[in-house]
C-alpha cells in the first residue's frame, strides 16, 4: 500500500464523538457513479428482491473520518459510503433508496445475521472466524494496523514492540482487540471501548498511551485534528477490507464481487478513492478479490 507522506508525518486527531445511532435515506448525495437500468435478476435471489424494492439498507460506521463519517443528518461520508452507493447503483438503486445503519465492530455479524442490514461496508477485516457466520465479498482495501500516540511520542513508542507495561485504547470486538493482545503486558493495559474516537480523550489524558487500529482509520483522524497525535507509522498486521453479507447467500456475494472487480477494471475504484481517502492517501493498488 503506497501512503503519502502526510499519514506518516502528519499525527492523527480526534473527531468529535457522534452520538447518533439511528439511519436515513433523506437527502443522501448522489454518488459519481451512475444508477444502471434494473437488470434482469433471477427470481428469489437477493439481488431481484432489492432491485424490486428500489431500497437497499447498509451497515457502515459513522465515525471514521475517510471511510465513513457522518455528514451531520445521519448520512456518511467516505470511501466504504461511496462503494456501498457504487453496489447499490449496479442493483439500479440510487444513494436517496440506500438506509444507512450506524454498525460499529462489535454488532456488525448481529447485524447481518438477524437481517438488520443487506450489507455491511465498515473497515470490516475479513478472517476465517467471520466467514463461519457470514459471507464476505472483497476484498476491496487492503489496510495494516498501527499505532496513534501523542503529538512528538514522548513515551518512545517506535512499534507494537515497545508496548510492553503501557496501556493502549482499541474497539471491543475488532481484529485490532485481538491482535494487539499478544503485545501488551497484561490484558488490563487494554482499553476497549465501541468506538475509536472513544479512544481519543484516554490519549489525551495520558489514560492509555496508545491507540490502535489500522492505519487509514488513525490516518482519517489525524486529518481531523492536525499537530494532536500522530502515527507511528510501523504497521505490524495486513488487514482486508470485505463486504459483509448473509452466510452461504452465494450469488448476492458472486454479484456484488462482480460489481468491485468492474470497478477496479475501469478505473471507477480509483475515482471514488480520489474523491474521499485519496484527499490524504495516495492512491493504492486495489486489491486481487479473493473469490472463495
Amino acid at each position: 500500500m503506497r501512503l503519502s507522506k502526510g499519514f506518516v508525518a502528519v499525527a492523527a486527531a480526534a473527531v468529535t464523538v457522534l452520538g447518533l445511532s439511528a439511519c436515513t435515506d433523506s437527502a443522501a448525495p448522489e454518488s459519481s457513479v451512475d444508477v444502471e437500468e434494473v437488470a434482469d435478476f433471477q427470481d428469489g435471489t437477493t439481488m431481484a428482491r432489492l432491485a424490486e424494492a428500489g431500497e437497499i439498507t447498509i451497515g457502515t460506521k459513522f465515525d471514521q473520518p475517510l471511510f465513513g463519517l457522518d455528514d451531520g443528518s445521519g448520512t456518511p461520508q467516505g470511501f466504504d459510503a461511496e462503494i456501498g452507493k457504487l453496489v447499490a447503483a449496479k442493483l439500479g438503486i440510487p444513494a436517496s433508496g440506500i438506509t444507512w445503519v450506524e454498525t460499529v465492530s462489535a454488532n456488525r455479524e448481529p447485524f447481518i445475521q438477524n437481517g438488520d442490514v443487506d450489507l455491511v461496508i465498515a473497515t470490516y477485516t475479513i478472517n476465517d472466524a467471520r466467514k463461519e457466520v457470514v459471507s464476505f465479498a472483497g476484498p476491496y482495501y487492503q489496510a495494516g494496523q498501527d499505532l496513534l500516540v501523542l503529538e512528538g511520542n514522548p513515551d518512545g513508542i517506535e512499534s507494537v514492540d515497545d508496548l510492553a507495561g503501557k496501556k493502549v485504547c482499541t474497539v471491543s470486538g475488532s481484529t485490532s482487540e485481538a491482535n494487539i493482545a499478544e503485545y501488551v503486558s497484561a490484558p488490563t493495559d487494554i482499553i476497549a471501548t465501541d468506538t475509536y474516537s472513544n479512544c481519543l480523550e484516554p490519549l489525551r489524558t495520558g489514560a492509555v498511551q496508545a491507540v490502535t487500529t489500522d492505519n487509514v482509520i488513525l490516518a482519517g483522524l489525524a486529518d481531523q485534528n492536525e499537530g494532536e497525535f500522530e502515527v507511528v507509522g510501523a504497521p505490524f498486521t495486513e488487514e482486508p477490507y470485505g463486504i459483509g453479507l448473509a452466510l452461504d447467500d452465494t450469488d448476492f456475494r458472486m454479484f456484488v464481487n462482480d460489481t468491485l472487480q468492474d470497478a477496479e477494471d475501469d478505473g471507477t475504484w480509483d475515482e471514488l478513492w480520489e474523491a474521499t481517502a485519496g484527499k490524504v492517501l495516495e492512491t493504492p493498488e486495489p486489491p486481487a478479490i479473493d473469490r472463495y
